[in-house]
């Protein structure tokens, strides 16, 4: 005998997986990112806990057949089980012997992050049901964009910090006297609500390509189209007032993958824009265009680039020790060691090669699985979608050479959102292929 348990659609109004994304999103941008919760034993943000709770939610849905939450095999949702298992591997190998309590409560804090992260993005992955939900997440993340960059804008031209008025009374500093405000070539560097400048000019350039994705598709969906090159306007601006050389790597990467696949009208569309988007900064703001050029007409003699590049041999002696597993998560940490601001170096040193390469794969595939996406539907405005998504998830990828990015809550936070988002995007493609007898959910066979 066999007996079909539906497996239910999302009810509309009801909450999903995409509602707590949501939910993240906001908590994730708009709240400073070094503000934690008091009364906690490990430093924990609220988006931390939002998405601790999903990472539970997730788990508890897998047990049942009527919430909707899709199962089954998706390219994206097996490599963050890869990326996950290299992690507790890590993990279970550096705390197999001794270590020094301060390395200890760090890699036990870190576990808990790599937990936290994995289940916002299969929370994404499995949860956003469908092109309307998992479109109200990614519109969700580029609003909060526009806002964090209106943050920074007010930062940067005016020297006014709104994330003071967000100091409330459940949170702490995690560091204290540290400024959201930098310096460079006597020019504000801002990081609104970000950690750094470099977070927050690489988190514009992630959100970038989302938010021109809704403002040109905005008449193909039947929506008022100003509200979203707003958007991308002022995602735009906050993406230069960053003043940081990983943005506009970043922004260039995007570039290359989105001009391979508009077509010809696009091309020369997007080029006018960002012709007239310069025009207006050369104007409004003197010598920002100057200061960004210098950033890379001069690198040899760039005190930040020696730096970077200063402490590779530190690096070398500490991959050499623990080649395969590394060190530990969240143990390589200043002052107590040298930063290398180099995502891979430092994934090498705590995480050793298995973990490197699993973390650079999450990226790897979900950019196929964004453009698998794109290649399975004749949607304009999803296959426009696919290659947005696949852009999006370039930055993190290539960022990760120019800044040691999972030591950053709010990018990282991002970055797994979007490996979500590519699986839910293939998942809702792969739907659209089946007839509806087939969407009926899935069978138990009971022998008698």
């Amino acid at each position: 005998m066999v007996a079909r348990l539906p497996d239910a659609p999302p009810v509309h109004g009801r909450a999903d997986g995409a509602t707590i994304a949501a939910v993240f999103a906001v908590a994730l941008l708009i709240v400073p990112a070094r503000l934690v919760l008091k009364l906690l034993p490990l430093s924990l943000t609220p988006a931390n806990v939002v998405s601790l709770a999903a990472a539970l939610l997730w788990l508890c849905a897998q047990l049942t057949l009527t919430l909707g939450v899709a199962k089954g095999r998706n390219p994206v949702r097996t490599a963050l089980f890869a990326y996950f298992t290299a992690m507790v591997a890590t993990y279970g190998f550096a705390t197999w012997g001794y270590m020094e309590s301060d390395e200890l409560n760090l890699t036990d804090h870190a576990f808990v992050l790599v937990v936290a992260s994995v289940g916002i993005a299969l929370t994404v992955c499995d949860g956003a049901r469908g092109h309307r939900r998992l479109d109200f997440l990614l519109k969700t993340l580029v609003v909060g964009g526009a806002v964090i960059s209106v943050i920074g804008a007010l930062q940067f031209l005016f020297s006014v910090d709104l994330t003071r008025m967000l100091e409330l009374p459940i949170l702490r500093y995690s560091t204290e006297g540290d400024s959201f405000v930098l310096e460079r070539a006597d020019l504000r560097r801002v990081a609104a609500t970000t950690g750094h400048p470099i977070e927050f000019g690489v988190t514009c350039a992630m959100l970038l390509p989302l938010a021109a994705h809704y403002a040109t598709k905005a008449r193909l969906r039947a929506e008022p189209a100003l509200r979203w090159w707003a958007c991308t306007l002022l995602i735009g601006l906050g993406l230069m007032f960053s003043v940081s050389r990983s943005a506009m790597l970043s922004l260039l990467v995007v570039g290359v993958v989105l001009f391979a696949g508009w077509s010809g009208r696009r091309r020369l569309h997007a080029l006018l824009v960002a012709a007239g988007f310069l025009v207006v900064i050369r104007l409004a703001v003197p010598g920002l265009l100057g200061t960004i050029f210098g950033l890379f007409s001069n690198l040899s003699n760039d005190e930040s680039i020696q730096y970077r590049t200063h402490d590779y041999a530190v690096a070398s002696h500490e991959i050499g020790r623990h080649f395969w597993l590394g060190r530990g998560l969240g143990t390589w940490y200043a002052p107590k060691h040298q930063i290398f601001d180099n995502q891979y170096i430092l994934s090498m040193v705590e995480t050793g090669l298995i973990g490197t390469l699993a973390y650079a794969g999450l990226f790897v595939v979900a950019f196929y699985a964004a453009l698998k996406a794109r290649h399975l539907t004749a949607d304009p405005g999803t296959r426009d979608l696919g290659l947005t998504i696949a852009a999006c998830l370039l930055v993190p990828l290539v960022g990760s050479f120019t800044f040691d990015l999972l030591s950053f809550a709010t990018v990282t936070g991002l970055s797994f959102v979007l490996i979500g988002a590519a699986g839910a995007l293939l998942r809702a493609v792969r739907a659209d292929q089946l007839a509806p007898s087939q969407r009926s959910g899935p069978t138990i066979e009971v022998t008698r």
